[in-house]
């Protein structure tokens, strides 16, 4: 199953990485596309959810690391009450 790491910039300027076990992500959010803080949010959990959900078709569990990917998005996300989420780009 392909993965990609894709690459983030919050409100305050800092820098994630985030990871995704399956390219699924890319049909979600956009390189160098900006997004509302509970946008990026909505879809992150929606493309991290359909991965980890690949995941569980082919392995027969869902992905951890794909839960606690979105876990942290959704932890840093609480910090900003506005703002625009940049992905920045895809590392595969």
């Amino acid at each position: 199953m392909p993965e990609v790491v894709f690459r983030v910039r919050w409100p305050d300027a800092s820098v994630q990485r985030c990871y995704s076990p399956s390219t699924v992500v890319e049909e979600h959010v956009v390189a160098g596309e900006g997004y509302a803080v509970a946008e990026f949010v909505a879809r992150s959990r929606v493309a991290l959810t359909v991965a980890s959900e690949r995941v569980r078709e082919r392995f027969g569990f869902p992905c951890s690391r794909a839960a606690a990917q979105l876990a942290d998005i959704e932890r840093r996300a609480a910090y900003f009450a506005a703002g625009e989420v940049v992905v920045e780009a895809f590392e595969n």
